[in-house]
């Protein structure tokens, strides 16, 4: 066989024709050394065995250029290759995608509501703002002081926040003061129970028993205008001069507000100012002023 057939035959069959390395070769005497020029693997195959395998076609053997057929085989080995590449590749897309999660769903969408909201307050009635207040922050205060009382009353007495028996109890004026209290209105033939109703501005006890400041004041304010609308009551009474200078809106001395009625800022009611019944514990010498706004109260019950 000549070189040339044999070239050809070899890359029929994809085959790369063999050379020994010159490195191999001893110089001074032109042969191959003694060892194995290369180290055939098992899967590989010699050039003798490879023709024994694989019947070489007469037209190769006569030197004639290789069949077609066989070009078009080594041609289209690449695009084979490829072919079962982009198989694999799209098994194992489909695989990761499989393995990960799945785009989270969205959350339907729910359009906020405004029920509970401070500026829907003036739709609720008693015991919907009631439960309303229960829900807001408690700003620390163990419990919302709501109010007590007759809810169809004449007669609204309002103090500026609770105590620390007040928070412990969820009602406005308990203890000795509340006691106090009580005893007033029972002397005008008033009591929480029949006649009045009795809350305070801020529902919420401040922290230390401090007096409330802006914040509070504005976060419980709608609850208390909402009481006022839902009691329609003839009169209000301010007790102490936080409540006194909050409802007035007002930088007066209780004192020179006391006496005398006043209009509840955009509306058509009176406000009667007096004092604390704790001002009362310190301060007995001036309960004599407060039972003459007692009597005012009676008058003004009165004539409704």
């Amino acid at each position: 066989m000549t070189p040339g057939d044999r070239k050809r035959m070899l890359d029929a069959l994809g085959l790369v024709d063999w050379r020994p390395r010159p490195d191999r070769i001893h110089a001074s005497t032109g042969n191959v050394a003694d060892e194995p020029a290369v180290a055939v693997a098992a899967d590989v195959v010699t050039d003798e065995q490879a023709m024994e395998r694989s019947p070489v076609p007469p037209s190769v053997e006569q030197g004639e250029a290789a069949p077609a057929q066989a070009d078009t085989s080594l041609d289209e080995a690449p695009a084979t290759f490829a072919s079962a590449r982009a198989e694999a590749s799209d098994a194992v897309a489909e695989h990761d995608q499989r393995d990960e999660p799945a785009d989270p769903v969205p959350e339907p969408t729910v359009e906020p509501s405004t029920h509970g909201q401070p500026g829907d307050v003036s739709q609720m009635d008693w015991d919907e703002l009631e439960a309303w207040l229960a829900t807001r922050d408690h700003r620390g205060a163990s419990r919302p002081v709501f109010g007590i009382g007759a809810r169809d009353a004449d007669v609204l007495i309002v103090g500026e926040a609770p105590g620390a028996n007040e928070d412990a109890q969820g009602v406005p004026f308990v203890g000795r003061a509340g006691k106090l209290l009580d005893r007033m209105l029972f002397a005008i033939g008033c009591s929480r129970e029949t006649n009045v109703y009795i809350t305070n501005i801020c529902k919420f006890r401040p922290p230390n028993n401090r007096d409330p400041n802006a914040e509070e004041v504005a976060a419980d304010w709608p609850v208390l205008e909402r009481q006022i609308e839902l009691m329609d009551p003839k009169l209000v009474v301010a007790v102490g001069r936080v409540a006194a200078q909050t409802l007035l809106d007002s930088k007066q001395s209780l004192g020179k507000m006391r006496g005398t009625l006043h209009r509840y800022p955009r509306r058509e009611l009176d406000v009667l100012v007096t004092y604390h019944p704790a001002f009362l514990l310190r301060s007995p010498g001036q309960k004599a002023k407060a039972w003459i706004d007692l009597k005012q109260i009676a008058q003004r019950i009165a004539q409704s």
